[in-house]
């Protein structure tokens, strides 16, 4: 009868742990548009709002990851985040956008088809900020503050978002004259450069780079071949801090792709500490962090080309 009543309290606690969480989803404002209607690709975004929380908002745009082949602008794994920024006084647009890596197979087409599916996505989430602009009085959303947030092909989709916007490239005429996002935020992003260079022609928006060390997806530092370059956070820290751009840079020791997804969990007050700083107080700030797990046992660092596309296939 004890072990019995035991068991009873654990069950008891445990649905009390979770009973909050359904409580707090309950009050969260969800809604679906179609932005944008690409060939065979009708792109969705969903826009997440704490009506409880009245006036004009900022806004974060999150585009997902999955290698430009896979992935979803709405999973559980979201909620804990979107919660939140939706407690912060923010609203959450999530987007699709298209994937242009869905029936690539062979490796010999990747130099041509990561650029394209890049570019896609790109365009895709300046589509977006074009239809937030456009719905932006009626949802009470600040474009001065849209800040967008990317994990993996996400990330990289958003820190190319912003060097278009800094080197005035073409596809960045596709926004509103003048306009900048006011921050991106880069969970293991990088940006490719088929000139095997990054040349920042003005200071881009200010930047949160989460990047583990031993990422075998996506560069931690850089990678150049065939007068192709991949830089990540490593090689774009170093440069945002040559020219004196704010930025943060969240280096984890050790770590593989993972970091893709842990921060939107487990770094909630430096993408807070990020957001109030960095982006609605614009203090000129760089922040550099490195955190280590100890006893972790040692992963491969010394990547080449191959490496990043046989584990991305």
């Amino acid at each position: 009868m004890k072990n019995f009543s035991v068991l009873f309290a654990l069950l008891f606690l445990l649905f009390a742990c979770n009973k909050p969480i359904e409580k707090e989803n309950k009050i969260v404002d969800k809604q679906t548009y179609i932005f944008s209607i690409k060939g065979t690709d009708t792109l969705r975004m969903d826009r997440y709002n704490k009506t409880a929380i009245e006036g004009e908002k900022p806004c974060v745009i999150y585009v997902f990851g999955g290698g430009f082949k896979a992935g979803s602008r709405s999973s559980e794994s979201y909620d804990k985040f979107f919660n939140f920024l939706l407690d912060k006084g923010y609203q959450v647009i999530s987007i699709d956008y298209r994937l242009g890596l869905k029936e690539v197979q062979d490796p010999a087409a990747y130099p041509e088809a990561l650029p394209r599916s890049i570019g896609y996505a790109v365009e895709d989430l300046f589509d977006a900020t074009n239809y937030i602009f456009a719905n932006a009085k009626e949802w009470n959303i600040d474009t001065t503050m849209l800040v967008p947030c990317g994990s993996s092909a996400g990330a990289i989709t958003a820190l190319h978002a912003t060097y278009s916007i800094a080197n005035k490239e073409k596809l960045s005429s596709k926004l509103p004259v003048n306009f900048n996002y006011a921050g991106i935020i880069s969970l293991a992003g990088a940006i490719f450069s088929s000139t095997a260079n990054l040349d920042w022609n003005q200071k881009p928006a200010p930047i949160l780079l989460f990047h583990g060390d031993a990422d075998r997806s996506v560069p931690f530092d850089k990678i150049e071949a065939m007068g192709l370059g991949f830089y990540g956070s490593k090689h774009i820290s170093e440069q945002l801090s040559s020219i004196q751009s704010p930025h943060f840079f969240y280096e984890v020791k050790n770590a593989d792709h993972e970091i893709s997804n842990t921060p939107i969990q487990d770094n909630l007050n430096e993408i807070d500490t990020f957001l109030e700083q960095l982006v609605k107080e614009k203090k000129q700030l760089i922040i550099n962090t490195q955190v280590e797990q100890i006893g972790k046992p040692e992963l491969k660092k010394e990547l080449n080309l191959m490496d990043y596309i046989n584990s991305n296939l």
